[in-house]
């Protein structure tokens, strides 16, 4: 067997899920099969990259994100993708989490909008591709903030750790950006009010994208109470319908039965603080809002007759 799967940039939690999952289908294969793993972003580029054929399987986050490419929504609309399928969800609890420095004096979007601060925002690369970018700029202008219209400008980078360096540095007072667990969060969380995004931006974000929402708990930034934002879960492992169902089966398999390969990897962190929100539950991985491939199906529903 030959198979290609496509990851991350080549050093993070994505390319490593591709890892564990090439090592563990190569040893159950037969002696000339070959496994590559592809440098890639994460996002609608690996959407595209399945869809077109271009790998067999490939790794991209938020899971949510990928809906739309299903019936050519926001920013597939151009090029739909109907017959992607799921192979299952390695889940990582996330949120996309707006800040403002605190010596801006500013709680809330509403009086973001009355101030009208000339802010040096970081976040993502706004670029079609890049979800964190596409994802930050869409509350924003559904929120009524014009960051350039108001004298302010955009540090965009690709990774949240130039972003956060950023605002570590002071060379930023405000920030969009997820990986929310990361420690960097927690070194600038008490310099800022984090922004609870809209209810009603929440709900068009549902409506025109089923990007859903999520909560923030109390706590998790330093003295910051709950508030609700942008969900920005789980990675998800996606293939397309002509897949076969042997290795498809087989893919899954591996998910669910090797899971400690990968949660060791991550034990040093606590679940809560951990890019990979472990302990994973193999019937829970099943479970994801674009349709499973049948061969990964079968998989999980005998989890659920066991």
């Amino acid at each position: 067997m030959t198979l290609h799967l496509r990851g991350d940039w080549g050093t993070a939690n994505l390319h490593r899920v591709c890892g564990w999952i090439s090592q563990e289908l190569t040893d159950r294969c037969g002696p000339h099969t070959r496994v590559a793993v592809w440098n890639g972003r994460g996002f609608s580029d690996a959407v595209r990259a399945v869809g077109r054929g271009e790998v067999h399987v490939a790794m991209t986050t938020p899971v949510a994100f990928t809906t739309a490419a299903l019936d050519a929504r926001g920013v597939f609309s151009s090029e739909g993708f109907p017959d992607l399928r799921a192979l299952g969800v390695v889940p990582q609890r996330d949120r996309l989490v707006i800040g403002v420095h605190k010596s801006w004096g500013i709680t809330s979007f509403a009086e973001l909008r009355e101030k009208q601060p000339p802010l040096k925002l970081a976040t993502s690369v706004n670029d079609g591709v890049n979800y964190v970018g596409l994802a930050a700029h869409e509350i924003l202008t559904r929120s009524g903030v014009d960051i350039l219209g108001w004298g302010g400008e955009f540090l965009e980078d690709e990774r949240p750790f130039e972003t956060l360096d950023h605002v570590k540095a002071g060379r930023a007072d405000a920030i969009a950006h997820e990986a929310y667990m990361l420690p960097a969060w927690q070194d600038i969380g008490s310099d800022l009010h984090m922004l609870e995004v809209e209810q009603d931006v929440l709900d068009g974000l549902w409506d025109d994208y089923s990007w859903p929402a999520a909560t923030v708990d109390e706590g998790h930034f330093p003295g910051c109470r709950s508030f609700r934002t942008l969900d920005f879960s789980d990675f998800l492992v996606l293939t397309r319908a002509d897949l076969a169902d042997d290795i498809a089966y087989a893919i899954a398999w591996v998910l669910g039965e090797t899971r400690h390969i990968i949660e060791k990897q991550y034990q040093h962190l606590a679940p809560e603080r951990s890019p990979i929100t472990y302990p994973l539950d193999p019937a829970a991985m099943g479970v994801t809002p674009v349709p499973l491939h049948p061969g990964a199906a079968r998989y999980y529903e005998a989890l659920r007759r066991a």
